[in-house]
């Protein structure tokens, strides 16, 4: 009986949050973590908890094609995983292995439009991961509806190193003059392909710090981020939904800010400067604190 009211409960819960979302981050970035103890709670092996976690990432593909995200990346594999006892380093292989056949054989990701590709230091991976990561991207590499970067090898400050280093020899080269290094020119250098600017993190497992995890994208764009404590394997659609409303309860707080922001150089400037606040705050007028008038060359505010 408990349980039966407890999956009732849940199944409101969920329709309450489903009818609070009104949009969705176009790119959202997971931190998987928790599978080891997640076995260990359970009693199992290591493996049994990446195994476990595996099944939790496709269905939070679903979640997302659910609302609308555009981008998914998922950190699979850190540089700092390479110290793991050989054992467990070789069953992550393996099942990072199977998984990129999987995925890129499944009807679903074909019927999506889904485009897998790799992001990290793939030289470094063994050459059966490096084989499967060439057959997925291969397969899907024509589709553009949705994008899934698997992040393997990958370590955020080694990925703005190297970029650093080519930006470094294109100056030196002549290939690149000094004053045209810009976001642009980095961004070319991070990735073959763009990777959208993340607008949400998760992790899960109960630390709170994004581990080195995309700084370009995430930190550049101000990105919310979601820590939960449930572990990866048990990472609930109530859980995605509740990262999705902190999304867009900071997207308001963003909003609200910029339109707060207007309003204060609507009241201390004038001339070209006033127009260019008044251009601000039209396209935030929505998010105008209540009371004030926008139509106005000055904000006025409105009695009781």
């Amino acid at each position: 009986m408990r349980a039966w009211l407890a999956r009732r409960f849940d199944a409101a819960y969920e329709r309450v949050l489903r009818h609070e979302i009104s949009g969705a981050p176009s790119h959202v970035a997971v931190i998987q973590d928790g599978n080891r103890r997640y076995a260990r709670k359970h009693g199992q092996d290591a493996s049994d908890g990446h195994e476990a976690g595996a099944e939790t990432t496709e269905r939070v593909l679903q979640w997302c094609a659910d609302i609308g995200v555009d981008e998914l990346t998922l950190y699979a594999f850190s540089t700092e995983n390479f110290d793991r006892p050989p054992e467990e380093r070789d069953r992550l292989f393996d099942l990072l292995e199977e998984k990129l056949y999987a995925f890129a054989d499944r009807d679903r990701i074909h019927d999506e439009g889904v485009r897998i590709r790799a992001i990290g230091e793939t030289h470094r991976l063994p050459p059966r991961v490096r084989d499967a990561i060439d057959y997925a991207e291969r397969r899907t590499r024509d589709y553009d509806q949705f994008t899934l970067n698997v992040a393997v090898a990958y370590g955020g400050r080694a990925e703005l190193l190297g970029a650093a280093r080519d930006v470094a020899r294109a100056v030196d080269t002549g290939d690149l003059d000094p004053s045209d290094v810009d976001v642009d020119a980095v961004d070319a250098r991070l990735h073959d392909d763009p990777v959208r600017d993340v607008d949400l993190i998760i992790r899960t497992g109960g630390d709170e710090r994004t581990s080195n995890f995309l700084p370009w994208h995430a930190n550049g764009n101000e990105a919310a981020v979601y820590f939960c404590t449930p572990y990866w394997p048990e990472f609930s659609r109530i859980d995605f939904l509740r990262a999705v409303r902190t999304y867009e309860s900071r997207e308001e707080s963003w909003r609200r800010a910029r339109a707060e922001r207007a309003l204060a150089l609507l009241s201390a400037l004038g001339g070209v400067e006033l127009r260019e606040a008044r251009s601000v705050l039209d396209r935030f007028r929505d998010h105008a604190p209540d009371g004030v008038d926008v139509d106005d060359d000055t904000p006025t505010a409105t009695s009781d």
